[in-house]
């Protein structure tokens, strides 16, 4: 059926507010890559008033009227999707009055700022002053979302970033990954000492070269530098929108892997978000990404499962050498997977490896859960955080540099984000192993550095879905089952135990 006046309105409504949505985003990118300090007072102000007025246009009081009106007509399917999505933002608004909104972004946007000196200060307490009260609002609003949703707190909160995502699925996965890690890091260790040891890539990797090769690969990967740009922030992010897309990263001259894979992982954000569904849909809930665990797969895919591929190691090594005037053993494929696949336990997050990776997301999520369900005072964290990485990684971070201080989510207001990125893991691996089953000349493409092949199947399969179908079923009718772990394993065991 086409559209009819309810479904007309509606979306004249949810255009608007996602229209200030794509400003927003560009503010909150320029805040975090090129704002000067003195910009922040402002910043907050803007940002604040930006989404009480997102909050105001979706819970105006035509629109549950509408929504009403809408659902009792005859609909074609992404219609009713889209209605649907259009209800689920309007509980998630409704439930949360406009003063809280905007308390809630100043409180984001002050944390954040301290966050910035905090960090490299390496000093928690410093912080805590902010965050205490950024914490009280986070908890008011999920328990109002609770009581509108009808699920408890962590997973009303949880819910905004993967719709339907809930605690109790993720605690049954996690308990999983947590009794099958410790063995297999040891077992992988074991491998990799039995091995050659790496030959050093020697530096130093001067920052300019750095970004050129980013911006190489990025295009290899088929990123539309006429749709979007590379930066450098305090941690690194894909932002803007679909028609704008903001990459950043961070460099160290001493050593470039990082920042190099840093850039390929956001790039899978952001082709993800370039193959959205265009117009009539683009800005219409049905037309955004389908949660976060699809948002992750998508830049692990990119990182974890293709680029640190032999594949992709060995188109890469003659752009390695050539960006860095480089030549010798040490640059051979070979010897480059030996850096790119190295298993090691280490302090930060997003520098760790697809084999502990995991636990370091277990950790912040048991931790997290903890204090958005009030078992746990804030106090505590860095003790609790410390503890964590005692028993999961068997490592004791030094300070709270490497600590509870190292991710911006916190301090940003993000609170339930967490379990996202290895439930995206799991589904990245999943996705890409249905792809090379569907394309099987998709390895033999990479290693001549064409991705187009497969580009063309994640568009088709994931990009062009937006948000028409659930998480569950979109993996079900791309993979032909719902997430399976047993895929993941199997993949870290070809990997790191052959």
């Amino acid at each position: 059926m086409s559209a009819t006046p309810a479904t007309d309105r509606l979306e004249a409504i949810f255009d608007k507010a996602a229209t200030l949505g794509e400003a927003l985003a560009v503010l909150s990118w320029d805040m975090s890559a090129m704002m000067p300090e003195g910009g922040a007072r402002a910043r907050a102000e803007q940002m604040a008033l930006i989404k009480t007025i997102i909050h105001q246009t979706v819970t105006a009081p035509e629109v549950q009227d509408l929504l009403g009106a809408a659902g009792s007509e005859a609909l074609d399917p992404w219609r009713a999707a889209n209605l649907h999505e259009m209800h689920r933002d309007w509980v998630h608004a409704a439930a949360v009055p406009a003063q809280l909104v905007e308390a809630l972004s100043k409180a984001e946007s002050t944390c954040e700022m301290v966050w910035r000196d905090a960090r490299p200060a390496a000093d928690f307490q410093r912080v805590l002053p902010t965050l205490k009260p950024l914490l009280a609002l986070v908890r008011e609003a999920g328990q109002a979302k609770s009581e509108a949703l009808g699920v408890g707190i962590y997973d009303a909160l949880l819910d905004q970033y993967e719709p339907d995502g809930r605690s109790a699925d993720i605690d049954l996965v996690f308990a999983d990954l947590e009794a099958f890690l410790p063995d297999f890091i040891e077992r992988a260790l074991s491998v990799q000492g039995a091995r050659p040891a790496a030959l050093p890539l020697p530096g130093p990797f001067p920052t300019a070269a750095q970004k050129a090769l980013g911006k190489t690969i990025m295009g290899v990967l088929g990123f539309d530098f006429g749709h979007g740009r590379l930066d450098e922030s305090l941690h690194p992010f894909c932002g803007g929108i679909p028609d704008d897309v903001r990459l950043t990263t961070r460099y160290d001259e001493a050593q470039f892997t990082k920042s190099l894979m840093g850039v390929i992982h956001e790039t899978g954000h952001a082709l993800y978000e370039m193959g959205l569904p265009a117009a009539p849909w683009r800005r219409q809930p049905i037309g955004r990404a389908r949660g976060m665990q699809m948002h992750e797969s998508q830049s692990l895919l990119m990182e974890m499962q293709a680029c640190r591929s032999a594949e992709f190691l060995t188109f890469a090594a003659p752009l390695l050498r050539e960006a860095f005037q480089a030549e010798g053993p040490a640059w051979e494929p070979d010897n480059l997977a030996r850096h790119f696949t190295r298993v090691e336990r280490g302090f930060i997050r997003v520098d760790a490896d697809e084999a502990t990776y995991p636990a370091h997301v277990i950790i912040r999520y048991g931790l997290e859960k903890a204090l958005i369900e009030g078992r746990m005072e804030l106090e505590d964290l860095p003790e609790a955080w410390d503890a964590g990485y005692r028993r999961l990684l068997g490592i004791t971070p030094p300070d709270d540099r490497l600590g509870c201080l190292q991710d911006i989510h916190w301090f940003g207001g993000a609170w339930g984000y967490f379990p996202t990125y290895t439930l995206g893991a799991m589904t990245a691996a999943q996705l890409f192993d249905a792809a090379k089953k569907a394309v099987p000349g998709i390895p033999a493409a990479i290693q001549r550095g064409d991705f187009a092949p497969l580009l063309l199947w994640l568009r088709e399969h994931v990009h062009g879905k937006g948000s028409s179908l659930s998480t569950r079923d979109l993996l079900t009718q791309a993979t032909g089952r719902p997430l399976d772990a047993g895929v993941f394993k199997a993949h870290l065991a070809a990997r790191y135990l052959v």
